[in-house]
């Protein structure tokens, strides 16, 4: 503990015994269940408790399901019909109370999923910074529909308008940020939200449970804990969701929707699996394309749907970018999240070190090695990444997405390769190019944007900005992500028009005039 710096250390449990709903932050006295970090506090290892979640079922399940009914209320709750501008002073007051959650929501980002002390800092900071664009996108959105136009006789004000109850669940690897990437515009969009946390990187939500219900009105937001099992699927067959977001896995996504009584009727907004590749052609800066490979694998363990899962080098360079790889990924600094330049931190969830080891073992049996010294080596709560070569489509490790501290390398001779794996792949979210001369990569990136949804160049994949869309093919992305593309996701087109004549043009110049309805006015918000 005392090599724990005094502002990390867990000196007190969290015991979340209130959970939201209908506006209010109801005490829970049922099961709960006990919260633990990977990371050990003591020098003996051993698990560290962190505190505890309520471990709620169908009964408060379907309280949630009413309360976020009840605030649609067919359409005319307070929350759908509000002014747009007074939706976005209730956003501004809830980002400002959560800005000065900061430091212990950092600090639980890092006990909770391992995340290093300058990415749990950057989640929450990219988070605000992504709630204040999301508003600003929304005026701009509410400007440019505050006007009526005349088509062929119609006078028609067309604006967005809110589809019903949203059901939110997020992932543990961005348990902050991709999980307000879709809670946010769903909410700010005039949907009532049912928010279920991931399983990991639960309590980090805890100390924003107050701001959540100061800022909006009752049953606009509700939040419930538990599992999925027990906690989602009531509220999916109660057929009351207009809206499943989801970012997670696809197996989990179809078992939802399949619980939908009227699944014609269900919006789908959901971040799925990848098998991210990336493609390193002879002429390659081969420094540039081995730092941006190491960060696009391995960056947060290489937990993210956003990694670099299989890399493709030409076989006339391959020998070199090996030996240069493998020792740069040996030189990465494990290491608790707090810990001066660490890269690799422990990973949150107990069972991937032997997940990892059986696709190493896995690929080792049908002919590759491991290529870095220390790939393999076991700790309490970590295995330190294994570079595999040469990873053939007989090996696990090619198929599945290995959301973990290990990296495939296979070889190419023509270019068709790749490019043939990838159409045959289930996944189509982006591909990292690393090259140079424009005749081999114009034709390159004319393919390649047909088979998935970002090709970067001489760079690793990722997210951001959030302002760029993010979406994928196949079974990768349903529905697009970014400031911009969200608010439309979690809205639907919706206009009043009237024939143009004497008699409707006075009645529409009073409504304007009066400022009696919030959806027909030419309100311009700054």
């Amino acid at each position: 503990m005392n090599l724990i710096p005094e502002e990390y250390q867990i000196t007190s449990l969290l015991n979340q015994d209130t959970y939201l709903v209908d506006g209010e932050l109801k005490k829970w006295e049922g099961q709960t269940t006990a919260v633990f970090s990977t990371i050990s506090s003591t020098a003996e290892y051993g698990p560290t408790i962190l505190g505890s979640v309520p471990f709620m079922g169908e009964a408060e399940a379907l309280e949630a399901v009413e309360s976020a009914s009840a605030a649609y209320n067919n359409g005319q709750g307070l929350w759908p019909t509000m002014k747009v501008s007074d939706r976005i002073k209730c956003m501004e007051n809830f980002v400002t109370q959560m800005k000065t959650t900061r430091k212990e929501v950092v600090k639980l980002l890092m006990w909770e999923i391992g995340k290093s002390l300058g990415d749990s800092e950057k989640e929450f900071d990219r988070t605000v910074e992504y709630i204040y664009d999301t508003i600003d996108s929304l005026k701009e959105l509410n400007s440019r529909s505050a006007k009526f136009s005349k088509v062929q006789g119609i006078n028609a004000m067309v604006r967005r308008g809110p589809l019903g109850v949203v059901l939110c669940l997020g992932p543990y690897n961005y348990p902050l940020n991709e999980t307000f990437s879709l809670l946010i515009p769903a909410l700010i969009m005039g949907n009532p939200v049912i928010f279920k946390p991931a399983k990991l990187g639960v309590l980090l939500i805890s100390p924003l449970l107050e701001a959540f219900r100061n800022s909006f009105p009752k049953g606009a937001i509700n939040i419930v804990y538990g599992r999925g099992r027990e906690v989602a699927s009531p509220i999916m067959k109660s057929g009351k969701v207009a809206i499943l977001a989801l970012i997670g896995n696809s197996t989990s996504a179809i078992a939802l929707q399949d619980q939908h009584p009227n699944k014609n009727r269900l919006r789908l907004i959901l971040g799925l699996e990848a098998k991210n590749p990336a493609i390193i052609l002879p002429d390659a800066d081969l420094d540039l394309a081995i730092q941006e490979c190491i960060a696009g694998s391995l960056s947060f363990n290489g937990q993210r749907c956003t990694a670099l899962k299989v890399l493709y080098v030409h076989e006339s360079i391959a020998d070199e970018f090996n030996k240069r790889f493998a020792a740069k990924v040996d030189s990465l600094v494990f290491g608790n999240p707090w810990d001066a330049s660490v890269f690799l931190t422990p990973l949150p969830e107990k069972e991937k070190p032997a997940y990892i080891q059986e696709l190493i073992d896995d690929a080792i049996k049908k002919g590759a090695a491991i290529i870095n010294d220390k790939g393999g080596q076991h700790t309490a709560n970590y295995i330190f990444p294994a570079v595999l070569f040469p990873v053939n489509k007989e090996m696990r490790v090619y198929h599945e997405e290995q959301f973990g501290p290990v990296v495939p390398v296979m070889t190419f001779k023509d270019i068709q390769e790749p490019l043939n794996d990838m159409a045959e792949s289930n996944y189509g979210q982006q591909v990292s190019l690393f090259g140079r001369d424009i005749k081999t990569i114009a034709p390159l990136i004319d393919t390649l944007v047909n088979l998935v949804c970002r090709v970067n160049l001489n760079s690793s994949c990722q997210r951001g900005p959030d302002v760029l869309p993010f979406t994928g093919r196949k079974d990768s992305a349903v529905g697009t992500l970014s400031i911009h593309d969200a608010l439309r996701s979690f809205s639907i087109r919706t206009f009043v028009a009237s024939k143009d004549n004497a008699y409707n043009n006075a009645i529409l110049q009073e409504l304007l005039s009066s400022k009696e309805s919030n959806f027909i006015n030419t309100d311009y918000i700054l």
